[in-house]
């Protein structure tokens, strides 16, 4: 059976939603708080600062998204998106369950596993890969240090957090407010 168009078809679905969030984090499009809004929500999560990390999670998502929703250059799209679903279930979602109706990981993990499985299956026949016919390239070697890097990637950005800073201690009796 000829799987390219139903890759093609899951590939443009996926990777488009995918690189939709990333528009909303960068510009605020789609419902989204652009950089301002996304980076404060960070900073709660202990990315300083915020809109540096909001840049990051917000391009990953977008050319990940666009070049997984492209079928191009093998790995790298999936990669990024690896990455930036790492964080998103470590620091948001894990803690809610499983289903998507309560902010869970049902969606993020869902991403995380079609990018893998886009990593390794490849894009399919109807593909820039295939059209520039650089399909061939991507290795297992290749392709599995790329899902590395997308790991570390992740893993890297949750050890880049940082509490925030204990408020203050007054001595008993004082009001802070004063």
């Amino acid at each position: 059976m000829d799987l390219a168009l139903p890759l093609l078809l899951v590939r443009l679905i996926v990777g488009l939603a995918f690189a939709a969030h990333g528009a909303q984090k960068l510009f605020g499009w789609f419902g989204g708080y652009g950089l301002a809004g996304t980076g404060g929500f960070l900073e709660t999560l202990g990315f300083r600062p915020g809109k540096a990390f909001a840049a990051a999670a917000g391009f990953a998502e977008l050319a990940g998204g666009l070049l997984v929703a492209f079928g191009l250059f093998g790995p790298v799209g999936p990669a990024l998106v690896i990455s930036a679903m790492v964080v998103a279930i470590a620091t948001v979602h894990l803690r809610n369950g499983f289903f998507a109706a309560s902010n869970g990981v049902e969606l993020p993990l869902l991403y995380l596993l079609i990018a893998v499985l886009y990593a390794f299956a490849g894009y399919g026949g109807l593909s820039l890969d295939a059209a520039f016919g650089i399909a061939g390239v991507w290795t297992a070697g290749l392709v599995w240090l790329f899902v590395g890097l997308g790991v570390v990637g992740g893993l890297a950005n949750l050890a880049a957090r940082r509490k925030a800073p204990a408020p203050a201690a007054t001595p008993e009796g004082l009001d802070p407010a004063v």
